[in-house]
């Protein structure tokens, strides 16, 4: 007989569950003549992991059977929550100075959509972030940015320079032609209004693509 994930937790300590486990912490019960910890291994099978779950939209997570409104939205405060706490650490330090807090944070805002989301971080003149606005949304091939919008978004913030970030929903984070092309056209909009465009990043499956790093600015 399998230990419970509180009895495990007691003994192994939190970083010592699975997956399920952790999941059926989190959930506390399960449904109808479904213990909770079948219930967890189901829905990661379902939905091809704790990824997959998380970035499930809310009609979708209570159309699963042993889930409703409270466990899901139990799933997507720890979501949100997570997101807060990436938030929180990139706010406090110098973006350039932690890039894999601001990786961290990208991909954990971007990732999940099935369309492409272009989004800008603000910041100010010792690179602490103002602020974060996701911008233009297109389809699953692309969306259209539009500099000028960048430029007037930057300074309403009263931003001296930015870090852009798109995903790829084909989980293909190599930068396209189109994406360089871009991001040329837009470092030259700002500059006309003395705001740099430090970095812009392509956030696919694995770990995000530096257009900066690569020197493609």
């Amino acid at each position: 007989m399998r230990a419970l994930p509180r009895e495990k937790l007691v003994e192994k300590g939190i970083a010592g569950l699975s997956d399920p486990e952790l999941l059926a912490l989190l959930l506390g019960t399960g449904g109808a003549r479904l213990p909770v910890l079948e219930l967890a291994e189901r829905l990661l099978r379902t939905f091809g992991g704790l990824r997959g779950l998380l970035q499930a939209g809310r009609r979708t997570l209570e159309q699963q059977r042993g889930l409703g409104p409270a466990k899901t939205a139990q799933l997507l405060a720890v979501l949100e929550l997570s997101r807060r706490f990436l938030h929180e650490n990139l706010v406090r330090g110098d973006p350039l100075e932690n890039p894999d807090a601001t990786e961290r944070y990208l991909t954990a805002v971007l990732r999940g959509y099935r369309h492409e989301v272009f989004a800008c971080l603000f910041l100010d003149t010792r690179h602490r972030v103002i602020a974060f606005e996701e911008l233009f949304h297109g389809t699953i091939d692309g969306a259209t940015v539009y500099p000028r919008v960048v430029a007037e978004k930057a300074l309403h913030h009263g931003a001296a320079a930015l870090i852009a970030a798109h995903n790829h929903p084909s989980g293909i984070s190599e930068p396209s032609l189109a994406d360089q092309a871009i991001t040329r056209r837009l470092k030259e909009a700002l500059a006309l209004l003395d705001i740099r465009l430090l970095d812009h990043f392509v956030i696919g499956d694995g770990r995000p693509v530096s257009l900066a790093a690569r020197g493609l600015m």
